[in-house]
């Protein structure tokens, strides 16, 4: 018989993450290495567990992870936006609590891009009266 899976898309920054929920041990799998091999700080790693958290479900379901694009953070980010969408097709009732916390919503911070005749989004270049 087919396991049941989860599925969700988390996006942040360049980022994109392709989320599969999994009931088991609690394990987490990014591109096929352990989280704790592929995130270089804790910090990171707990931001990816927050959803898990907030609904406790953390030792229920093993996270097998595909990201790519941007840094870490980011992909952190677009982790934990996957993990919250994923637990909210295998559990509705989450809704209410995912949403309070904010790991439903889409984080449209991006970069600014250059503009021409500037050195950077907003830096000018340096102003000399002579």
């Amino acid at each position: 018989m087919a396991q049941v899976q989860y599925y969700g898309t988390g996006r942040r920054k360049t980022s994109t993450a392709r989320v599969r929920l999994v009931p088991g041990t609690g394990r987490i799998v990014v591109n096929k290495r352990d989280a704790e091999d592929y995130f270089p700080s804790e910090t990171l790693r707990t931001i990816i567990k927050q959803p898990l958290v907030g609904t406790e479900t953390e030792g229920t379901y093993d996270v097998l992870v595909n990201v790519k694009g941007g840094g870490y953070a980011g992909q952190a980010g677009a982790i934990r936006h996957g993990v919250a969408r994923a637990l909210l097709e295998a559990n509705p009732e989450y809704r209410a609590t995912l949403k309070s916390a904010g790991f439903l919503t889409r984080d449209a911070r991006a970069v600014e891009r250059k503009k021409y005749g500037l050195k950077k989004a907003r830096r000018a270049p340096q102003f000399s009266k002579r």
